[in-house]
């Protein structure tokens, strides 16, 4: 287990700042699946900068959960509700929620858990008191689900319909405010298809990253 001090000097490269002087109007949040390949300047919220050609302040922390109460690391992004900054922006895409219920509850017994983070009506929890402060400031949230494995096993398939059902509720949220709009990534990897997961057969190849980038794009471009 990594000790505070090393844990802190990881997360201090971690969540970019936004330049002095610029006003970019894109903020991208989250946990690995949306800071996946960007060092490699390939991870969605790099796609979806390089398809629109403006610049999107990227935030996103690997193995960062909605519900983390720790309060330095958590300030430090491993809190995904503490990566957002104020700012003009028109819009914040987000990701998160498979953390809290792949770690933090193994995938069993997690009705409570995900209740903390969305109620079944989509209206209360974590996820919604978020979403509702970011729109509360005037942007669009574009809020990304998780991809899938079909016809492939990985150390998360059990997690399946924890997933499915977090999923549902970030439909009807999204439901419920014309402002906020959900990204199913369900359908994305053809059954059987391995090039859309890197080794771990977890998180986006780079491949996935930039499919991923389009359907957000899609969705600014409306």
């Amino acid at each position: 287990m990594l000790q505070l001090s090393a844990l802190l000097f990881i997360l201090a490269g971690c969540g970019e700042t936004i330049p002095k002087g610029e006003t970019p109007r894109i903020l991208a949040m989250g946990d690995s699946m949306m800071a996946w390949h960007a060092g490699d300047d390939q991870g969605i919220a790099d796609g979806v900068e390089q398809m629109l050609r403006e610049p999107v302040i990227d935030r996103s922390v690997a193995g960062a959960r909605v519900l983390y109460h720790l309060p330095i690391t958590g300030a430090m992004g491993m809190n995904i509700s503490k990566q957002y900054v104020p700012g003009n922006w028109d819009w914040v895409i987000i990701n998160g929620g498979g953390n809290d219920l792949w770690l933090g509850c193994g995938c069993r017994r997690c009705d409570k858990k995900m209740n903390r983070m969305l109620t079944a009506d989509g209206q209360q929890g974590e996820i919604a008191k978020m979403v509702r402060r970011i729109r509360a400031a005037g942007a669009q949230v574009i809020y990304v689900g998780y991809l899938r494995s079909p016809g492939v096993n990985s150390i998360i398939e059990h997690c399946r319909n924890e997933g499915n059902e977090l999923e549902r509720r970030l439909g009807q949220m999204a439901k419920a405010d014309r402002g906020v709009h959900f990204v199913s990534l369900q359908d994305l990897v053809p059954h059987g298809d391995r090039s859309y997961h890197g080794l771990d057969r977890i998180h986006p190849s780079k491949k996935a990253s930039a499919a991923i980038a389009r359907r957000i794009v899609n969705v600014i471009d409306g």
